[in-house]
């Protein structure tokens, strides 16, 4: 019971922690999480674990699409281009789980590791050093 109780305040802490932050931070919770997820299931080769593989590369492959539902066309001419990058990313993750490939999901993963990379730095960018006061993704940085 007690354990139930505390899983319930952790679960509304961090839904808040959130809901309230900027942008820019979800996007890098979001990026922290994908980055996550390909470690975990890189133990997963590492160990012959199928079902962790698959839970991570899922999970994965479900925050390239709320990546790519973020993008803003209408704010930024570059989106498409980095939607097709997402959808690339998601396919490629896609079949490195259907064919436990370790190589194709270590080519995907050192992509998105450089993608991350690229968006932290954008974000400490447009919001001259700390990327918790502004909008970071696609159309708030163009």
């Amino acid at each position: 019971m007690a354990s139930d109780l505390g899983d319930k305040h952790v679960s509304r802490y961090l839904a808040e922690a959130v809901e309230t932050a900027t942008p820019a931070v979800r996007l890098m919770m979001l990026f922290d999480r994908l980055e996550l997820d390909l470690r975990r299931a890189s133990d997963g080769f590492e160990s012959g674990d199928l079902e962790l593989i698959n839970n991570n590369l899922v999970h994965a492959q479900e925050i390239l699409f709320i990546l790519r539902a973020s993008l803003r066309g209408d704010l930024w001419e570059g989106a498409d281009r980095l939607g097709a990058l997402y959808d690339f990313l998601q396919g490629e993750l896609l079949n490195a789980n259907v064919t436990k490939d370790r190589t194709r999901m270590a080519a995907a993963t050192e992509m998105i590791a450089e993608l991350a990379a690229t968006w932290r730095q954008a974000a400490v960018n447009a919001v001259g050093g700390a990327p918790d006061r502004e909008n970071a993704h696609a159309g708030d940085l163009a």
